[in-house]
C-alpha cells in the first residue's frame, strides 16, 4: 500500500486520540501470564506485534514464526528454552535472521538451556528442546538491548532457583528494565536492581491479578511531532496515560518542550499543546534509555528547520531495519544535511523541505509513522505504508481524523 499524505486544511489542530495499549508493556504481561496463568490482562495492545507474541505462547510443538516481531523472539527463546516438553523452531522474517541473538543464546545455555542454531550461528532460526533450568547464575555485557535483559529475568522469576543476572559495563535502556521489574512487583515475585546486580526470586504461583496496560508512549511520539509542527494554540488530547508512567519514552514530555509543546495530565490522559515557536537553533539529546524515539525526533528537528545532535543510538543498527542509515537515506532525500555514526545523528537546521518525495520504510513501522508528521508542511508519500500495523493499527485512521489528507495511490 502506497499512501499520499497532504497537509490538514487548518494547521489550528483541535481533537481527542485513544491510543491502544502499549506494546513493550503488553508483550511483557503476555510471558508474564503464560508463565503465571492467574494473571488477567485489559488493554492489550492490538498490535501485530503482541498478536504474533500472543499466538507464539500457544505452540507446543512445531514451528513457531514471529515474523518481524524482534520482542516476540527475544522473549518466546527464553520461554520455550525454559518450558519442558516443548520443542519448537522458532524463525521470522528475512531481517528477522540478520538480527543478532547470540548473547541471549550464550546467556540461557550457561543456564543449561538446550537451543542450536538452525542455520547462521548467532543468529535466528532456532531449535529449542525445553527444559527445566535449574542455574541461576549468569552475566550478560550491559549494553545490549534491554529485550534480553528484560526476557531471562520474567523468565527467571518462574525458574525453581530464580535468577542473579549481572550485567558487565555500562547498563542502557535502563527504563525498560525498571518496567519489566515493576511489572514483576505487580504480580508479588520479588527483586532487587542494586548495581549492575538483578536479583528475582522464584514464584510458584501469582494470585489472581488483573493488570491494565497504559497506552503506548512511543505511538504518542508522532502526536507530540504532529503538534510541534502546526500552528501555535493547536492541542491533541491522547488516552489513556499516567504521570508516572513505567515506560521509558514517557520522557517525550520534557524533550518536546524544546520545540514548545507542554503536555498537561489529567486523570487518564495527556493533553498536547503548541505553546511557542521554536526560539533555538539547535537541540542535543542522549537518547540511550529511549532510543525508539529517535526516528520521531529527526524528523520533527528537521520539519521545524532546527539543527540536532542525537546520541545513545547504538541499539538502532539492529532493529527492524539499520534505522541510522535508513534516517540518512530518507532525510537526504527531502533535502536534510544528516550526518550519521554507529551510534549518533546530526542535522543541521535548513529551511528547505522537498515535496513530493515518496520515503521507503524498510518494513519498518517507526520509519513510516516518524515521517509522516511531515505532511503539516508538504505534500509526500509513504510507501509500504501498512507496515503500521506492526505497532499501531489505527494510525492512518486517526490521521485522517485529524484532517490529513490521506490518499490510496
Amino acid at each position: 500500500m502506497k499512501l499520499l499524505l497532504s497537509p490538514p486544511s487548518n494547521s489550528h489542530l483541535s481533537a481527542k486520540i485513544r491510543i491502544t495499549g502499549s506494546k513493550s508493556e503488553s508483550n511483557r504481561l503476555l510471558l508474564l501470564k503464560a508463565l503465571f496463568p492467574n494473571i488477567a490482562i485489559e488493554n492489550l495492545s492490538n498490535s501485530d506485534d503482541a498478536q504474533v507474541m500472543a499466538n507464539g505462547l500457544t505452540i507446543e510443538n512445531g514451528t513457531v514464526d514471529i515474523h518481524h516481531a524482534g520482542t516476540a523472539m527475544r522473549f518466546l527463546t527464553s520461554y520455550f528454552a525454559s518450558q519442558d516438553g516443548k520443542n519448537v523452531l522458532l524463525t521470522g522474517s528475512q531481517r528477522m535472521t540478520e538480527r543478532p541473538i547470540g548473547v541471549l543464546v550464550d546467556a540461557l545455555r550457561s543456564l543449561g538451556a538446550h537451543i542450536e542454531y538452525a542455520k547462521n550461528d548467532g543468529y535466528p532460526p532456532l531449535r529449542i528442546k525445553g527444559s527445566i533450568l535449574t542455574k541461576n547464575k549468569v552475566s550478560i555485557p550491559a549494553n545490549i538491548s534491554s529485550q534480553y535483559i528484560s526476557s531471562l529475568i520474567m523468565t527467571g522469576a518462574s525458574l525453581p532457583n530464580g535468577l542473579e543476572l549481572e550485567l558487565v559495563g555500562k547498563i542502557t535502556s535502563v527504563p525498560y528494565i525498571k518496567m519489566t521489574l515493576a511489572l514483576l512487583d505487580q504480580i508479588g515475585v520479588n527483586n532487587s536492581f542494586e548495581g549492575n546486580l538483578i536479583k528475582v526470586s522464584p514464584k510458584l504461583e501469582v494470585k489472581d491479578v488483573t493488570l491494565v496496560v497504559e497506552s503506548d508512549w512511543s505511538s504518542a511520539s508522532y502526536f507530540y511531532s504532529i503538534i510541534a509542527l502546526s500552528a501555535v494554540g493547536s492541542e491533541i488530547t491522547l488516552s489513556a496515560y499516567k504521570k508516572n508512567s513505567l515506560q521509558g519514552d514517557s520522557v517525550l514530555a520534557e524533550i518536546y518542550k524544546k520545540f514548545g509543546v507542554t503536555t498537561t495530565f489529567h486523570a487518564n490522559e495527556i493533553s498536547l499543546k503548541k505553546e511557542i515557536s521554536v526560539n533555538q537553533s539547535s537541540i542535543v539529546c542522549d537518547l540511550s534509555n529511549a532510543p525508539d524515539i529517535a526516528q520521531t525526533i529527526a524528523v520533527t528537528s528537521f520539519g521545524l528547520g532546527v539543527g540536532c545532535h542525537l546520541t545513545g543510538l547504538h541499539t538502532l543498527k539492529i532493529k527492524e531495519t539499520d534505522r541510522l542509515e535508513a534516517l540518512n537515506t530518507e532525510l537526504t532525500k527531502l533535502g536534510c544535511e544528516i550526518s550519521v555514526t554507529d551510534k549518533t545523528l546530526t542535522i543541521k537546521p535548513t529551511s528547505e523541505i522537498k515535496s513530493g518525495i515518496a520515503i521507503d520504510t524498510y518494513n519498518d513501522h517507526r520509519m513510516a509513522m516518524a515521517f509522516a508528521p511531515l505532511a503539516m508542511k508538504t505534500e509526500l508519500i509513504i510507501n509500504d505504508a501498512e507496515v503500521v500495523s506492526k505497532s499501531y493499527p489505527d494510525y492512518w485512521t486517526d490521521l485522517s481524523n485529524l484532517d490529513f489528507v490521506v490518499k490510496d495511490i
